[in-house]
């Protein structure tokens, strides 16, 4: 066994975060105040042991590559191997919509990439699902039970694919949204000449979904086994979704689960001051990146780094990107504000946990 090799898809989907991927990709969207959603599933191949990552990227990709820059965050930072940014322009300039017809087609782009995978396994996973999973144990799994693929699941809800596996853990019907089964995460493990044949096989007919061809078509030619993770896992497709997983955060136990000390969850490092909470404010059951200047009330909230709360203004079940702003006596209420918003003084904004309010980056009110 020559260890695992990672590759994480992190381009344009359908745009189910609105505004939020409107700067961005999904893969580097902020989540739990001090991290993108690429962090938790790059951080889980660190921490398995994999050491040589590749990140395939297109569309609005700057931000991704501003945050993972070189890997020194994640000790991915080497002279050979190590993290590999995929932009896919650097490749081939003939998709330049930013989108993909399916991860064989992205994996197609990059093939000469892929031939030169020294290890004996690839993990393939999407950038914009953050859970804390033990990948050593999924391939011990996979291993043990002579699977040609196996699919990272959970006994979650929500739309999505449903793998309906039978008592040994087989998979024997793939199913989009009917909630039978165990929703996948899109996390594949399997060999790497296995893939190189299956992305020759489909691309050279015009085929390009992973979905499709290889989970749906070859259920029966292939042995697909389901690993049921049983841990926090946050899919994150739309801003409902984004919101009320955020939201879990603010549970010690979820966090717990997410945070655990011996799978640490890496991020970039930012040098930033100590937050200042003003003693005649309040922050309640909240989580607060550095930097932050809280002088009105913050209460079930989360904060990334920079943010600053005016005196009189309240924070109630919101979640404030980088450097937003809530100025004196405004009231905010389950809003979902992006970097550099400018809430002005006395300002009232209201969603609800079911469809919260959502404010570009840069948004001025």
């Amino acid at each position: 066994m020559n260890g695992m090799h990672g590759i994480i898809f992190s381009y344009e989907k359908s745009n189910g975060l609105r505004e939020l991927t409107e700067p961005r990709i999904h893969g580097s969207v902020p989540f739990g105040g001090s991290y993108r959603m690429v962090d938790f599933i790059l951080s889980d191949m660190v921490n398995a042991g994999i050491r040589d990552v590749g990140v395939l990227m297109h569309g609005k990709c700057q931000s991704m590559m501003d945050h993972l820059r070189s890997g020194k965050s994640w000790d991915l930072s080497r002279s050979f191997g190590g993290l590999t940014l995929l932009p896919v322009f650097a490749y081939n300039s003939a998709r330049g919509n930013g989108r993909f017809r399916g991860k064989l087609e992205a994996l197609d782009v990059v093939r000469d990439y892929l031939r030169h995978i020294g290890q004996d396994y690839v993990l393939l996973a999407d950038s914009d699902v953050a859970l804390n999973i033990d990948l050593q144990a999924v391939l011990r799994a996979h291993i043990d039970t002579g699977a040609d693929v196996t699919a990272v699941c959970a006994p979650s809800t929500g739309d999505g694919m449903y793998l309906v596996a039978d008592e040994t853990g087989r998979v024997r019907e793939v199913v989009e949204n009917l909630r039978r089964g165990n929703r996948c995460l899109q996390i594949f493990l399997l060999r790497t000449e296995l893939l190189l044949s299956l992305v020759e096989r489909f691309v050279s007919r015009h085929e390009y979904s992973f979905q499709e061809c290889v989970l749906q078509g070859l259920t029966k030619e292939m042995h697909i086994h389901g690993y049921v993770f049983h841990g926090f896992a946050a899919h994150i497709t739309d801003v409902a979704g984004y919101y009320e997983s955020s939201m879990q955060l603010l549970d010690p136990a979820v966090r717990q689960d997410l945070f655990c000390p011996q799978r640490p969850i890496y991020a970039k490092e930012n040098d930033a001051a100590s937050t200042y909470m003003d003693p005649q404010g309040g922050c309640v059951n909240s989580l607060v990146d550095d930097g932050c200047d809280i002088q009105g009330s913050v209460h079930s909230s989360i904060l990334s780094r920079g943010v600053r709360v005016e005196k009189g203004a309240v924070v109630d079940g919101c979640i404030l990107f980088k450097d937003t702003v809530v100025g004196r006596g405004a009231q905010l209420r389950h809003v979902i504000a992006d970097k550099d918003v400018k809430v002005g003084p006395g300002v009232h904004l209201e969603g609800t946990e079911k469809y919260p309010l959502v404010l570009g980056k840069g948004a001025e009110v």
